[in-house]
């Protein structure tokens, strides 16, 4: 995170977000991540990520919940601040979204780190469960691999395997 603020462009501010082990990792639910998921809607704040990258020997990935699940409803109001490094204020980006991603996909590591979002506070399965009940039928069309009925038995399941 210093390093990417420390090279951001002056003259601007942006908002950077961690995305699933990065989220995990400074959220001290483990170790380590094979790669940093990171997201920002400006750019110009990456323009030395491939410096960055070498320099920390770290895997950087430009991605977001989004590109795989559908968006729930009232995500860009559920990211949660962590610091603010000179013009660069870093979030991990919407839990709820995050947890959707991580069950779907439904590896071993991902569901250990979903459950994380739920133990520390971070999500309210309830209202997780709800909002992934609010999704559209429609928007299923935008993600071809996914289906209404596999993603809410995928939620289920999860919600069957925590013991809160």
């Amino acid at each position: 995170m210093r390093q990417l603020a420390l090279s951001a462009p002056g003259g601007d501010s942006y908002r950077v977000y961690l995305v699933g082990g990065g989220t995990a990792v400074h959220a001290g639910w483990r170790e380590s991540t094979i790669d940093a998921d990171l997201h920002s809607d400006q750019d110009a704040v990456f323009r030395d990520i491939q410096r960055i990258k070498e320099a920390l020997s770290l895997n950087i990935e430009f991605a977001r919940p989004e590109d795989f699940v559908p968006p729930l409803t009232g995500a860009g109001n559920r990211h949660i601040f962590i610091e603010t490094i000179r013009n660069v204020s870093f979030y991990h980006y919407d839990p709820y979204s995050q947890l959707l991603s991580k069950v779907i996909r439904g590896f071993r590591r991902d569901l250990l780190d979903a459950e994380q979002f739920v133990r520390c506070g971070m999500v309210d399965l309830a209202s997780f469960r709800s909002l992934v009940h609010q999704i559209p039928e429609s928007i299923y069309a935008k993600y071809p691999t996914l289906s209404r009925k596999a993603v809410l038995g995928a939620i289920d399941a999860f919600a069957r395997t925590l013991s809160l």
